[in-house]
């Protein structure tokens, strides 16, 4: 992951709040991709969706499902977004929220493939940054606080917020939130000793 330029994550959290109260989602509310790319009219198909005799739908679907996950698609300037519906919930969900990101970061279009190589372009700010914003999207520093206080167990939070065990544990780990509440509670055990 490409270092993300200061200020990035504020700006991320501050974006997420906006769209939650567009939303109307309370603080612990799930954020419900679909629901998102409606509000933001940005169409999702499935690969199932997709018409059969379409080259690589059905391969991507069954035989290497793992080796795509979703991609934005423009005409002019609309978005449509395809994704591997095989995948589970949770993951779609990521996916989705990545996809999303690269929307609501405005990140230019460009083509799948170089031109010269033939392999895939990669711009790793931009993926970067998706994979940050479509993190933050699902589970919020404030969501990330409430599993860490045990406000909400771990198995119930991924359940709630639609997200997987890996995402969750991401999330916890990159807001710092085990060792934010770690040092809460040592501070008020001390005060507590007083």
């Amino acid at each position: 992951m490409a270092k993300l330029r200061r200020g990035f994550k504020t700006e991320a959290e501050a974006l997420t709040k906006e769209i939650r109260a567009e939303l109307r989602l309370a603080r612990l509310d799930r954020l419900d991709p679909r629901q998102l790319a409606r509000h933001l009219d940005i169409p999702v198909l499935g690969l199932s969706d997709l018409p059969e005799g379409l080259s690589g739908a059905q391969h991507f679907l069954f035989a290497e499902s793992e080796a795509f996950s979703a991609l934005t698609v423009f005409r002019g300037n609309r978005r449509i977004i395809v994704h591997n519906d095989s995948h589970s919930p949770a993951r779609q969900n990521s996916n989705l929220a990545h996809e999303l990101a690269h929307g609501l970061l405005l990140h230019e279009p460009a083509p799948a493939l170089d031109s010269k190589t033939g392999c895939r372009n990669w711009n790793d700010t931009n993926e970067s940054e998706a994979a940050w914003l479509g993190g933050v999207l699902l589970v919020t520093d404030d969501m990330a606080m409430a599993v860490a206080r045990g406000r909400i167990p771990r198995e119930q939070a991924r359940e709630r917020f639609g997200v997987s065990e890996d995402m969750l544990r991401w999330r916890l780990d990159v807001t710092g939130a085990n060792k934010r509440v770690a040092r809460e509670r040592a501070r008020w055990r001390k005060n507590r000793r007083r």
